[in-house]
């Protein structure tokens, strides 16, 4: 039987702004991606956002952005590797309380937007950022959206770490990830396929038609697709059929 993890972005609402679809998404996944309030979120948010995780037996963790709400965390913004660790150390440290009081696993970190392509870009953002989580607690999961930063968790021999995949989205050849500008409701059965060739095979066909490896061992759903409910639906569906078992990422790293 293989294992793997689906983890979803969530608790990005904020105010009187909502952001999509938590209650719906959350019996499907495994592993919750939560705002930490600097992108998206606020502290009402998270503790809710938590509290649904708890409910549905969801391992939680932060993601943290960079501090630009009106951006939502994607708009480019100069700042030291010390100003990124410490970014991320607040808002880890914040969405842990949340989780402390709910008595749910605190178990991983997912940068968000333009913070991930900082570290993506920049070795020396990368390893501060990490060294800081070590920091913290060496017990936590890097969730590593690119090679690139995969390649720098490496480094570190404390450092738990897991590459994931998409299948939401297509790839280029270079399995780098082509972002539509407006989200439009992908194909069911297209992204099942997808993961069960990810989850059994480590590959899946680019947007040019190659196979390219994806070792993942989580696949990330964005909870705000139009269908996204409808994309896990057919999901678990192939689940049943392929032997696969759904974990969370603390069971996998």
């Amino acid at each position: 039987m293989v294992s793997i993890d689906i983890n979803c972005d969530m608790g990005e609402s904020f105010g009187n702004w909502s952001m999509g679809n938590d209650e719906a998404v959350m019996p499907y996944v495994t592993s919750a991606n939560i705002a930490g309030g600097y992108h998206a979120g606020d502290p009402h948010v998270m503790r809710e956002t938590v509290a649904l995780a708890a409910e549905h037996d969801v391992g939680v963790g932060i993601h943290p952005g960079l501090p630009d709400k009106m951006g939502f965390g994607r708009r480019t913004m100069a700042a030291s590797p010390e100003e990124v660790r410490d970014y991320v150390v607040y808002q880890l440290g914040a969405l842990r309380a949340f989780a402390d009081q709910h008595d749910v696993t605190f178990q991983h970190v997912k940068p968000h937007g333009a913070m991930y392509s900082m570290l993506s870009e920049s070795n020396e953002h990368a390893r501060a950022v990490m060294e800081g989580i070590l920091d913290v607690d060496d017990n936590l999961i890097y969730l590593a959206t690119d090679m690139n930063i995969y390649e720098v968790t490496e480094e570190y021999d404390d450092l738990r770490a897991v590459f994931e995949g998409y299948v939401d989205l297509d790839y280029r050849s270079d399995r780098s990830l082509i972002v539509e500008q407006e989200k439009e409701a992908p194909d069911p059965e297209l992204v099942a396929d997808r993961f069960v060739s990810i989850a059994t095979e480590g590959e899946v066909e680019a947007a040019t038609g190659e196979m390219i490896d994806v070792p993942a061992d989580s696949i990330c759903i964005h909870g705000d697709s139009p269908n996204a409910v409808e994309l896990l639906e057919a999901i678990h569906n192939r689940v049943e059929e392929h032997d696969i078992e759904l974990v969370p990422l603390d069971d996998i790293a």
